[in-house]
């Protein structure tokens, strides 16, 4: 079993110059290279006519040698070997073969081949040609597995090398699930599906091998959350004991909803106990994720403990920064920021705050888990928007203290099925209702062909003194295509230049430096830009209460979830926002799409209806979780989610920390590797 996860060097066919190449594609053992899954399948069973292929293409034929003609040597010695073969239509073909005098000599006249290849016309002779074409005999013809080429690595190689670990996999019989519960759910074993997805004999095995190794990546992504989760919940030096929270609710301008009340009430009942609390707190846009956090925040330093608020990037760091600041100093709590963008005497002064105990709350980038700074008593750290750290990180901040307190929040409605998967590692709380005095967002879908009244309303909005975002699927027009996207630079000029010339008109987009894109949303927040015409760069995260009105083109092109996130960018405030969503060829499913958006708000009813809409497979391929990647997430769909978290109960009730699986453990080591878990 260990040989499948020693070194890549060490099979016999893998050279020390290839060993090379494969590390840098992260393929470092045996069993990586068995996951390298072709890309396509070459089928060589269906050879066409001769007289059927279109010259100049590639093509599969099956033909008889009918005679051999002398070679013929050039001058810069290569070695020309032609042969004569007719097809079963007795149609002509002409064989050419370079510098390969013992494939030609292997050809025997009478004997029938399958030859694959690009055939092009003679010039000379009324027939067509086929050159060093791919021979094969006509018997056990195979499916070939095609595999994405990187520097100095062919399909060839790869077929080769992975020839030789289904060899050692075989030897060492690696199996993760128990036969009685690969037969209850009909599963191939492990090595069935890796030989019948690497040397098919037919597409059907082609895919009850990727619906084995499919259920195999949800499992062992299951079970390593399940493994970190396990790993997590050890005992805590900051044990809390109940404080009284009423001053700090008495100073909030606003009521907290029951759910945030709740969501509070849960966290103080984790922070009390003996083990560390590890919870989620998952919200929709705008529905009060960061006065929970603050609450806790307080109730943290009323322990004498410090807390952490971490934030993907300075410009949400310094809004988070803000809203504590005007919550907690009035209350005696000290609040500083901590980003790279500090000077080194500035990041100096707050070293010292944060080590001595003085700052009581820090938030910042991930400036806050660098080496230079240590913590006195590390009680509470809170991630904000997770997805963007992944699991890696919040561990590198957790260890800064004696196993703190974890608390990460997400503003992406995730559907309770995937929750449940996507967040294994994390108890949830969930925000379901929205604070008092925010109105809904008004959200309208149009055709191009109300652009310029859509237009007509922003201006409307923006006279009376308010903001706007425009967003577009793309940053430059590119020549060749004949994509209608409407680009971000393309339409910022045309914006400048008619419906939106006498105002002021900025662009954001994931091109731009860091640097460039928070300076350009401070200027959007000062209200020195009206009008932001971005990509989904402003999916996520930044408060502008000013801005009202969004506007989406081509949002048939956007998912459900994401429209709402964009939506959700504007809504912050006490004045009616509003969402208009431009679309020029919307598909029945695409339409249906923005009926739902237009008739409601909720973002876990909009996540629930994407998951109907879209498939449980695209919500772990969009990256949006920070979990290792799922190579055939296409084919997860609900049912295979339901068995695998029953797979799941079975394995843990049988042994919690998989000791009587080692084959698992090693898979999800392997799978969690870059996450910290052994």
């Amino acid at each position: 079993m260990i040989r499948l996860f020693q070194p890549i060097g060490n099979l016999k066919s893998v050279s020390k110059k290839r060993a090379n190449l494969y590390q840098k594609i992260g393929i470092t053992m045996p069993y990586d290279l068995l996951w390298r899954l072709p890309r396509a399948y070459q089928d060589y069973r269906e050879p066409v006519a001769v007289a059927d292929v279109i010259s100049g293409t590639q093509a599969t034929v099956k033909v008889k040698i009918i005679g051999k003609k002398n070679p013929v040597s050039t001058r810069n010695h290569m070695q020309i070997f032609k042969l004569d073969a007719i097809d079963e239509n007795d149609t002509e073909l002409g064989i050419v073969i370079f510098n390969q005098r013992f494939t030609f000599q292997g050809l025997e006249i009478g004997k029938s081949y399958i030859m694959s290849g690009k055939i092009t016309d003679n010039d000379y002779e009324e027939r067509k040609n086929i050159q060093n074409p791919k021979i094969l005999s006509n018997e056990n013809v195979p499916l070939e597995a095609i595999y994405s080429q990187t520097a100095g690595l062919t399909s060839a190689m790869f077929r080769t090398n992975i020839k030789e670990c289904l060899q050692l996999l075989d030897e060492v019989q690696f199996e993760t699930i128990p036969e009685k519960l690969r037969n209850y759910y009909q599963l191939v074993s492990l090595a069935k599906a890796f030989h019948d997805v690497h040397q098919p004999e037919t597409m059907e095995q082609v895919m009850h091998a990727k619906h084995r190794l499919a259920f195999e990546e949800e499992l062992r992504l299951e079970l390593g959350l399940h493994l970190l989760k396990l790993k997590s919940n050890q005992k805590t030096e900051y044990a809390m004991h109940e404080v009284d929270l009423q001053p700090f609710y008495d100073s909030l301008p606003f009521s907290l909803t029951e759910a945030q009340e709740k969501a509070i009430q849960e966290m103080i009942q984790d922070m009390s106990g003996e083990t560390s609390m590890n919870r989620l707190l998952q919200g929709d846009v705008g529905s009060g994720k960061t006065a929970v956090a603050t609450a806790i925040c307080y109730f943290c330093a009323k322990n004498d403990y410090q807390s952490v608020l971490m934030a993907p990037t300075e410009i949400l760091a310094e809004q988070h920064f803000q809203t504590l600041s005007n919550f907690l100093e009035p209350l005696g709590i000290s609040v500083i920021l901590l980003t790279g963008s500090l000077t080194a005497k500035q990041k100096k002064l707050r070293y010292a705050d944060i080590e001595d105990g003085s700052a009581q709350v820090i938030v910042g980038t991930h400036a806050v888990f660098q080496k230079a700074v240590n913590y006195q008593k590390l009680g509470l750290v809170i991630t904000d928007e997770q997805h963007r750290f992944g699991v890696a990180q919040r561990e590198a901040l957790a260890q800064k203290g004696g196993i703190p307190h974890k608390l990460v929040m997400s503003a992406t409605p995730i559907p309770r099925t995937l929750g449940l998967v996507i967040y294994g590692d994390l108890e949830i709380s969930v925000l379901d209702t929205m604070p008092k005095g925010r109105l809904p967002i008004k959200t309208y879908a149009v055709t191009g062909k109300l652009r310029q009244r859509a237009m007509n309303f922003v201006i409307q909005e923006l006279n009376q003194g308010r903001q706007a975002y425009i967003v577009c699927p793309a940053i430059t027009e590119k020549e060749d295509s004949e994509s209608e996207l409407k680009a971000v630079t393309a339409y910022a000029e045309t914006c400048q230049n008619s419906y939106l010339k006498d105002w002021n008109i900025a662009v954001l987009h994931g091109q731009m430096t860091a640097q460039e894109k928070d300076d350009t949303m401070q200027k959007f927040r000062k209200h020195e830009i009206d009008v932001l015409i971005c990509t989904t760069v402003v999916e996520v995260g930044v408060d502008v209460p000013n801005a009202t009105v969004m506007v989406i083109e081509d949002a048939e092109r956007f998912g459900l979830s994401q429209l709402h996130q964009l939506r959700g960018r504007v809504g912050r405030c006490s004045y009616q926002s509003y969402c208009i969503l431009v679309t020029e060829h919307a598909t029945p499913e695409g339409r249906e799409r923005l009926r739902l958006l237009s008739s409601t708000t909720d973002g876990f009813e909009i996540a629930e209806a994407d998951l109907h809409l879209r498939k449980a497979g695209d919500f772990f391929g969009n990256k949006q979780h920070g979990l290792p990647p799922l190579l055939l997430a296409e084919l997860i769909d609900n049912q295979m989610l339901q068995e695998v978290q029953e797979v799941k109960r079975i394995l843990i009730a049988e042994d919690s920390q998989l000791q009587k699986h080692q084959a698992l453990y090693l898979d999800i080591i392997r799978m969690f590797s870059e996450n910290s878990m052994n």
